[in-house]
């Protein structure tokens, strides 16, 4: 029973990993909760496909989220500060319909997506937009993270 009990420890250690994937180290990942009402006029926007808002809300994200919805009752949320440098007077960046930019450099993010479409061709590593967990129940939105 004790050579069972220590294997299984074992395997239990040997399954556990310091990989943390691609963290980027310029966006610290808070704990947020955010109730989206699309009843309000001010989410009403998100009633449409293809639509997209910002919410600038203290405490919603490090510089806000923007969210869009997907179709088919499915909502994407993204942090508003742009990933590839630390938070600072211009990383808000701007909506512009489904895409977001950085004032700073000019970097173009896709909201479907949150790829970067306009990656330059350095050696210099690059991160896409930091997502942030939906769900969804008839009206709401549950932003979260």
């Amino acid at each position: 029973m004790k050579r069972i009990c220590l294997w299984l420890v074992f395997v239990m250690l040997l399954a556990c990993s310091k990989d943390e994937g691609n963290r980027n180290p310029y966006l610290q990942e808070i704990a947020f909760r955010f109730e989206v009402n699309l009843n309000l006029p001010l989410y009403s926007p998100l009633s449409n496909t293809g639509n997209a808002i910002y919410i600038g809300n203290q405490g919603v994200g490090l510089r806000g989220v923007f969210v869009i919805n997907k179709g088919f009752d499915q909502f994407f949320a993204w942090e508003a500060s742009c990933p590839n440098h630390a938070p600072n007077a211009c990383s808000t960046m701007d909506l512009n319909s489904q895409t977001v930019i950085c004032s700073c450099e000019d970097y173009e993010y896709n909201l479907f997506t949150g790829q970067q479409l306009n990656r330059p061709d350095d050696d210099k590593q690059y991160y896409d937009l930091l997502f942030y967990n939906t769900t969804f129940n008839g009206t709401t939105i549950v932003i979260s993270n």
